[in-house]
């Protein structure tokens, strides 16, 4: 059960990376992503626009695959917090009161990619890298890790 959740987890970490990157690429576009961002006092909101959505992709790919799992995960959730509060924080409530609801959504996501970060990836669909800085699989983790703990 732990095992198809932390699966679970992943995936929907992932999907909603994909999704928020779709919006810039596709659905909403890069000309109403940049107009976001211009909105919030950024300069250059067409250049950090195709930033966010790479950026986007490449978490998304990051939970997917499990490499740096945690690292991926804490900066997730620092850039979380930073959307929250740059395009729905208090100077966004009076205006409009739903924009409290969207900011609060934002401390629930960095939660659970806090719990994430902590607990790992887990033991399935998951690239590590090893002490020399190989690709490696978990069983192979695991060996290594035994083996380094028995010459300690």
């Amino acid at each position: 059960m732990a095992r198809a959740a932390i699966i679970v987890a992943r995936l929907i970490f992932a999907g909603v990376f994909f999704m928020s990157a779709a919006f810039k690429f596709w659905l909403m576009g890069m000309d109403a992503t940049a107009a976001q961002i211009a909105g919030a006092g950024f300069p250059y909101p067409m250049f950090l626009a195709w930033v966010a959505a790479f950026f986007e992709v490449a978490l998304g790919i990051g939970f997917l695959v499990g490499l740096y799992f945690s690292e991926v995960a804490v900066i997730s959730a620092i850039y979380i917090l930073f959307l929250g509060v740059t395009f729905h924080g208090p100077s966004k409530w009076t205006g409009n009161p739903m924009e409290f609801g969207f900011f609060v959504d934002h401390f629930t996501f960095i939660a659970g990619l806090l719990f994430a970060a902590v607990h790992g990836p887990g033991d399935m669909m998951v690239l590590r890298v090893n002490r020399d800085g190989q690709k490696t699989n978990h069983q192979d983790r695991l060996q290594g890790e035994e083996e380094w703990q028995a010459t300690s």
